[in-house]
């Protein structure tokens, strides 16, 4: 009788709810009636993200301010230190000394991490893996902030929060940790149809690496190499493993999750110590200007890749990690990677999820060390020297000297003075913007289905098999019968042999028709047709880099290796 109850208590609750937020409209923290929070607001529809985007600040801010002090994402991480060593100049397309002294050794930190979990969470939970780079180079700190996959969830950081809330733990009742397969998360896949690339990616072998030293890193967006005559390339980062690219199985993922949750941690702390250093190649796929509208997919979607096949990876350089940190927290924990840190030879595009990040994650930073001084921590001061006019706030570590600390001033003889481009400043590349302010996104990156299909396409049978188990094992967690039934619809656009597997497994038909997920997702006033998955497309069958079965499988180099004796 108490259980009955009970359950009455919860279906009343419920339903109180559902009336009040019925009718409700969405608003801003001010009461400010909203008409679109997909979209930030862009210098025309493939054009830079505004400041002046004040629902984007606040929406962005409210959510990198939720936590104090563990990560919002990313908080379980592991790092080392290391160098970057260049094998031949790219002068021709980039000004950066990283890229044209092959003499020079730069020092690295590399933070490896999990997305979802909180700091205690388990290491090869199913998820994507951060791999953030910090190069100390001479003209600056740069750092390529990036994944083991090469694209994200969504196209604009405006709807980063709302990504993030789906897969976080349930706000009712604190619960999964670490890990996708629940209601929320398909709830928002299901009705943001741009997240299906990633989230196969996810559903894949590469969700669970078997080392952090045997997975990808990509610099995922889109960004700009600028030469000496003021030239320049699109470009997208590679970090290629020396040992191959090497996953464990769901099951394995499971019973290693139980025995040793810190199984990525300890086999990178332990190579390093044993004197096997993990060593990545850095690639790049330079892309001309002129070829900016050249391929089926839009250059600056960060939804999707750019097949090795139709622009080779050029591999460039090395590192290698050789040093474990000293201390976990002061380096680990306190170490604040930045989009925004790029150096002369380097610049962004108009990625409208670069741009929200380049604010994102400074903003993060003040929130979770307390202070703009962070640069200041030994791990995230620059070899570089720094000379300027911001002084005091809180944790000021340094003893500024002097009278003056503003610019233009005579009284300290002007200084310090501004630099030239010739000696070394940075200048932003001079891109034409002409065009309207507006609150959408190109029908350019409308197209959700082809890559995913790509990918799926590329796999082995036997990854097949295991994205296909895992869409299942996902799926059936989910308590309601429309969130599976959207699923199940979706992926049967994708490939429909994946979607009779994963029917088959969950016991149910794949729907005929669904209404079309994204009309009850876009903002009020946009075009819903413009906005509608556009149809699949086929501009390559096959990629063999998408695909572990062509990675390396000739040396046990690293391996532990057991002999039972009987």
């Amino acid at each position: 009788m108490g259980k009955d109850n009970k359950e009455t208590s919860k279906i009343k609750d419920l339903e109180n709810f559902k009336k009040d937020m019925t009718g409700k409209p969405l608003t801003t923290n001010q009461g400010l009636k909203v008409n679109d929070t997909n979209n930030s607001l862009k210098s025309g529809e493939r054009g830079s993200t505004l400041l002046e985007d004040f629902l984007l600040r606040e929406k962005i801010t409210n959510f990198d301010h939720e936590r104090i002090p563990e990560r919002i994402v990313h908080a379980r991480g592991s790092a080392a230190h290391g160098y970057f060593e260049l094998y031949e100049s790219i002068e021709e397309y980039s000004k950066a000394g990283i890229f044209t002294d092959t003499k020079r050794k730069t020092p690295v930190f590399v933070r490896f991490s999990t997305v979802a979990g909180s700091k205690g969470s388990p290491d090869l939970a199913r998820d994507v893996r951060g791999f953030a780079v910090k190069f100390y180079t001479q003209e600056g700190t740069w750092d390529l902030v990036g994944n083991n996959m090469p694209i994200f969830f969504i196209q604009d950081a405006m709807k980063f929060p709302d990504l993030i809330h789906s897969v976080k733990p349930e706000p009712n009742k604190e619960i999964p940790q670490a890990a996708s397969a629940h209601d929320t998360f398909y709830d928002f896949v299901s009705l943001t149809t741009e997240t299906l690339h990633n989230h196969i990616w996810a559903m894949s072998d590469r969700a669970i690496p078997r080392s952090l030293r045997m997975m990808e890193g990509f610099g995922i967006h889109t960004f700009r190499l600028i030469n000496d005559k003021g030239e320049a390339h699109f470009v997208k980062f590679h970090w290629k493993p020396t040992l191959g690219v090497h996953s464990v199985t769901w099951e394995e993922a499971v019973k290693i999750n139980g025995a040793d949750p810190d199984f990525h941690r300890r086999d990178l702390w332990d190579a390093i110590e044993a004197g096997q250093y993990p060593e990545w190649e850095l690639g790049l796929q330079i892309i001309p200007e002129a070829d900016e509208h050249k391929y089926d997919f839009d250059l600056l979607d960060p939804t999707k890749l750019i097949p090795e096949e139709m622009v080779p990876v050029k591999i460039i350089g090395k590192m290698t990690l050789n040093r474990n940190p000293d201390n976990f927290f002061a380096e680990t924990e306190q170490v604040a990677f930045l989009p925004g840190h790029i150096v002369p030879g380097i610049d962004f595009t108009n990625d409208p999820l670069l741009q929200g990040r380049l604010f994102s994650y400074r903003d993060t930073q003040l929130s979770r060390l307390g202070s703009p001084n962070f640069h200041q921590i030994p791990i995230n001061r620059p070899v570089a020297d720094t000379h300027n006019n911001q002084r005091d706030a809180h944790m000021q570590m340094e003893i500024p000297k002097g009278q003056t600390a503003y610019f233009p001033n005579s009284l300290s003889g002007g200084c310090p003075h501004l630099s030239k481009m010739a000696e070394g400043a940075f200048h932003s590349y001079e891109e034409r913007i002409d065009a309207k302010k507006i609150r959408t996104r190109s029908e350019s990156f409308s197209d959700h289905f082809s890559q995913p299909a790509l990918f799926y396409r590329s796999l082995a049978d036997w990854e097949k098999e295991h994205v296909a188990a895992a869409y299942t094992f996902e799926l059936g967690k989910c308590n309601h019968e429309h969130i599976k039934e959207r699923m199940l619809w979706l992926i049967a656009q994708i490939d429909t042999d994946l979607a009779n597997k994963v029917g088959e497994g969950l016991g149910m038909e794949i729907p005929k028709d669904i209404e079309q997920p994204i009309n009850q997702a876009i903002g009020a006033d946009a075009d819903v047709k413009k906005h509608q998955p556009g149809k699949k497309k086929i501009y390559l069958e096959k990629s063999k880099a998408l695909s572990m079965a062509h990675t390396k499988f000739d040396s046990i180099a690293t391996r532990q290796i057991a002999i039972l004796a009987a």
